[in-house]
């Protein structure tokens, strides 16, 4: 390899190492390696910000906001309390929900679609007395099938087409992903909706009692003792045996900033000791009120409590959240929102930290204390999901059917090539904003700016990639590697490949780094590039073995309390029958 080749090799290992590590935000890691290939001369410094001006980020971006307009319209709320009804039965309950949120994934955010309904699923989750579990990861993958629909149904799809309009003149069109799509994506609703879900590992509850199967979580949270407290006095071990016979578990006991000693049960307890337990919110509530004991976050805060109507509220942190990474402390809940975290669950795990220094991650499950009038700047401002239907955006009929007209007109004149894609949904925007469907504020917030300057930053070397020639050289041993092999056989290599890759990665930088490998296969193969780039398509957006390989897996995480592994239990057979249905389809629709 040459010089520039080494150099572009070595900074995209340095990219992918970086971003599977994870230790870094992703948007982050691609745009100090945009400064860095600029810098060592890869990328020519009058192309560094030409991908932030790509069609694809813009029309990517145009996306987020219309998804959210549809959302604050109050469409997607009344159509999912519609729906969510219906189902009688849990294989019924799992088909209505998958398929809705397949049709939403299909013209909105995908991760849009899944904050709508998992509130509505956990609601149903909770009436019927079973585990979340069961149904939140058939709905993130539900949510995730639906998006091979369509163009806009998810940001590879997106991607592709670009790259198609650069290397071949035209791109593909909203509805030229469909016939791959649409079958693939009923294959793998069947499959969820009736085997799926039975992969899934049982979560048992920490009693044992019947009633407790379908309660949420475990929270760790802090609870104080005060004068007034029941537990006053007595000694630790007794303590600890009316915390059990309750139910709930007591991790520690926490004494002027020190854990007591483990096993100490002649200690009595003194007025400010600070109790360390593991409970569902239920039990947290009653705990408190029974033995007079105070939650430490609302203590410090007396006088702001005093006249509030305060509510429990149970809410998920969205991955790139600005809690990710951040303790409430460090956020200083209280005095920015007036909101006091009570506890944190963590996938079913035990934390033994103070809650109030425990940096939060993305999945969490938070317990959250906040008086009534605050919950919907909660929400808004600190990007987290409530996990309890509360129809917070319903607008107004009149908005609704306006903002679904007007979007639907946009599909219509897209479809219809009368308008550019990025100026339809430009002018849905602006539409939006004229009729009060959303505010100029919430437009810039609903934008996901790490993904915009994800993809504005790996554009520009996805191209240095190119003109170096570095893809023609892995394309060139791609090939060596399988030859005298099918070129069918070549494409599901590629598709598998693809999909393995995104299970570990961004699904966007996925798209971007295996679509200039694709069509360079398909050149030396002397076949049709076509079907190689569908097969990137449904790959990069098909990441279901793990929950760092799309945004809803990880959304579902803390809620569903699922462990890192139980995810490939129902996500690898999943993945190899999309690979089976799809590429006899992308073979009959786009022939090599």
């Amino acid at each position: 390899m040459t010089g520039d080749q080494t150099l572009v090799v070595g900074l995209l290992g340095f990219i992918l190492v970086l971003l599977v590590w994870g230790r870094w935000r992703y948007d982050a890691v691609a745009f100090a390696a945009l400064m860095a290939a600029v810098v060592l001369g890869v990328v020519p410094k009058e192309e560094a910000f030409m991908g932030f001006a790509h069609s694809a980020t813009i029309i990517i971006a145009l996306v987020l906001v219309v998804s959210h307009g549809l959302a604050a319209s109050g469409v997607v709320y009344r159509l999912a309390h519609a729906v969510g009804q219906i189902g009688k039965t849990f294989t019924s309950h799992l088909g209505i929900m998958g398929m809705l949120g397949a049709a939403l994934s299909a013209v909105m955010n995908n991760v849009g679609a899944l904050a709508l309904l998992m509130p509505v699923d956990v609601e149903a989750a909770k009436k019927a007395k079973r585990s979340p579990s069961l149904s939140l990861m058939p709905l993130s993958f539900a949510t995730i099938l639906g998006g091979l629909v369509t163009l806009i149904g998810t940001p590879p799809n997106i991607i592709i087409s670009a790259y198609r309009e650069k290397t071949f003149g035209t791109p593909y069109h909203m509805f030229d992903f469909a016939p791959v799509g649409i079958v693939c994506a009923l294959v793998g609703l069947l499959f969820v909706t009736l085997i799926g879900w039975r992969l899934i590992p049982q979560k048992e509850s920490n009693t044992g009692k019947d009633d407790e199967r379908f309660k949420l979580d475990d929270y760790v949270a802090e609870l104080s003792i005060d004068k007034e407290s029941q537990f006053l006095g007595k000694a630790l071990a007794e303590v600890e045996k009316t915390v059990r016979d309750s139910g709930i578990t007591l991790l520690s006991v926490i004494r002027e900033s020190a854990h007591l000693p483990e096993h100490a049960g002649w200690i009595k307890l003194q007025q400010g000791d600070v109790l360390l337990v593991e409970t569902a919110a239920e039990d947290l509530e009653r705990l408190a009120k029974e033995n007079q004991l105070r939650f430490v976050a609302k203590d410090r805060h007396r006088e702001l409590v005093e006249g509030a109507q305060l509510e429990f509220i149970e809410c998920v942190v969205q991955p790139g959240s600005d809690l990710e990474g951040r303790s409430s402390a460090s956020v200083q809940l209280v005095d920015r929102f007036g909101v006091w975290l009570i506890g944190v669950s963590r996938q079913g795990k035990r934390l033994r930290s103070r809650v109030r220094r425990t940096a939060m991650q993305a999945g969490d499950v938070l317990l959250l204390l906040a008086p009534k009038e605050r919950v919907n700047v909660l929400i808004e401002t600190m990007d987290v999901l409530p996990l309890a239907d509360r129809g917070l955006e319903l607008g107004t009929r009149g908005k609704a059917a306006l903002a679904a007209a007007l979007f639907a007109g946009a599909i219509v004149l897209a479809s219809l090539r009368l308008l550019d894609l990025s100026i339809a949904l430009g002018i849905v925007t602006l539409l939006y904003l004229l009729f009060g469907i959303i505010s100029a504020k919430k437009i810039y917030n609903s934008v996901e700016w790490p993904v915009v300057v994800l993809i504005g930053s790996l554009i520009p070397i996805g191209v240095a990639l190119e003109t170096s020639g570095v893809t023609e050289i892995v394309a060139q041993n791609i090939v060596t590697s399988v030859a005298g092999m099918p070129s069918w056989v070549v494409l599901t290599i590629l598709m598998a490949l693809t999909m393995t890759l995104s299970d570990v990665l961004n699904n966007t930088a996925t798209a971007l780094i295996a679509a200039p490998i694709a069509v360079q296969v398909a050149t030396k193969l002397g076949v049709s590039p076509e079907p190689f780039l569908m097969a990137v398509a449904v790959a990069a957006s098909c990441a279901f073995l793990t929950p760092i390989g799309h945004k809803n897996n990880t959304l579902i995480m803390g809620p569903g309390r699922y462990a890192f592994g139980d995810y490939w239990r129902m996500g690898l057979p999943l993945e190899i029958l999309i690979v089976a249905v799809g590429v006899p389809m992308i073979l009959l629709v786009w022939p090599l």
